[in-house]
């Protein structure tokens, strides 16, 4: 399943969502490119998008959760890859 959550996290002028998958990275990257996030979007385990591409995500299937719950079910499927692993 995909999952995003709100837009809210502030960077370089705009507003971001995650986006991640809890099943594979072979299933989030085939969705973020149907959502047109470019592949540099990707940071270990999740995809920072645009708030302009929020709305599409939810089209295309992701399912809106809390950033807790997404943060919490990626780690429930073993995908999370804490920033300390990549410094």
């Amino acid at each position: 399943m995909i999952l995003v959550d709100e837009p809210v996290w502030p960077g370089r002028g705009r507003l971001w969502s995650h986006l991640v998958s809890d099943l594979s990275y072979e299933e989030l990257h085939v969705f973020a490119e149907m959502l047109g996030a470019p592949r540099r979007a990707f940071d270990r385990d999740h995809y920072d998008i645009p708030a302009f591409r929020f709305r599409s995500a939810l089209w295309l299937g992701a399912e809106l959760v809390s950033s807790r719950e997404l943060a919490s079910r990626l780690r429930a499927a073993g995908l999370r890859r804490p920033k300390h692993l990549f410094s």
